[in-house]
């Protein structure tokens, strides 16, 4: 097997497994080694899910290895292998992934596909190098310029569109049978207290916060049958942050240390044994603060984005008038 992880950590106590006992759970971006994708397919097959869809694009060895070790827990475990950005892709998942489970849909879907930024000053270009011609700078500029914004595309649209498309499908599939829902968003920190160096990666974890409200608004009636939340982690230690484990300069204003993904989706289980109805449109955020001797503790806030509209002096004292 390919774990680099102890399986066993994984299993938390009863009052951990409200959320996830004899549900229909499909995590998407669950494959990776080491990831919080794997750490919360394992947490939701160790405590009771009735099957587990090991949703992956490219980590394929290391998903088949979590596949098969849920399966030899007893877990109905399968893998699910597509491109979250594209649709058709996307689409023909729906049936096998029905099929699967039974005849019947996920009741419950967490959306964590992502990717990191290696980092660039946004907004900024690169510095002058002695000596160097301005054809030289010109072209390296320019390829510099091209590589970041296309490695941000990535980030956003693995994000937003990857999001945005499991929602749709899997609402519709749960109005469609009748099934209740739901879904949970994973966000960061940074969509929220945005870091340096990663555009694509603070904008694409804001919008998905949007995502309850709009997809409430959107099914009207049928609302009652999809509830969904985000969570918004800081850093946890994986395979896209672990090169920032040691440099306190990078998350020392959040945490004293990253949180291991084994305590990163026992927290989770903790918002998810809550009652949807509490949850339901709501975004939490993971609070890591210093606790007993070199100990950390992990407690949940709500956060509220409040809307102010206020008045322009400059409008109100000309207004545009029209018939």
């Amino acid at each position: 097997m390919a774990f680099t992880v102890d399986p066993s950590k994984f299993a938390f106590g009863p009052e951990f497994a409200a959320g996830v006992k004899g549900k229909r759970v499909l995590i998407s971006g669950a494959g990776k080694d080491g990831g919080m994708g794997q750490g919360f397919a394992l947490a939701a097959g160790l405590n009771g899910a009735e099957s587990v869809a090991v949703h992956f694009h490219s980590s394929y060895d290391d998903a088949l290895d979590l596949v098969d070790y849920l399966r030899q827990q007893g877990v109905n475990a399968f893998p699910l292998q597509a491109d979250v950005t594209n649709f058709g892709d996307l689409w023909a998942t729906r049936s096998y992934v029905i099929e699967r489970m039974g005849g019947l849909p996920p009741n419950l879907v967490i959306c964590n596909s992502g990717l990191s930024e290696a980092g660039y000053s946004f907004g900024r270009s690169l510095r002058e190098v002695d000596g160097e011609s301005s054809a030289l700078r010109r072209a390296r500029v320019r390829q510099a310029f091209m590589k970041n914004l296309a490695e941000s595309r990535d980030v956003l649209d693995t994000k937003i569109d990857g999001f945005l498309g499991m929602t749709h499908l899997w609402s519709g599939e749960a109005i469609y049978h009748n099934e209740p829902l739901q879904i949970v968003y994973i966000s960061s920190r940074q969509a929220i207290d945005p870091g340096v160096s990663v555009p694509g990666y603070a904008v694409a974890n804001w919008a998905v916060l949007q995502l309850p409200d709009v997809l409430a608004v959107n099914l009207g009636r049928n609302a009652e049958l999809v509830s969904a939340f985000s969570v918004l982690y800081p850093f946890v230690r994986t395979g896209m942050t672990d090169e920032y484990a040691d440099n306190p300069k990078v998350f020392g204003r959040w945490q004293p240390r990253m949180l291991e993904t084994a305590e990163a989706s026992q927290a989770f289980l903790q918002v998810l044994a809550q009652p949807s109805a509490e949850t339901n449109r709501g975004m939490f955020e993971v609070m890591v603060d210093a606790g007993e001797g070199e100990g950390v503790k992990v407690t949940w806030k709500q956060v509220k984005l409040n809307i102010e509209q206020t008045t322009t002096p400059w409008s109100e004292a000309a207004p545009l008038s029209y018939r």
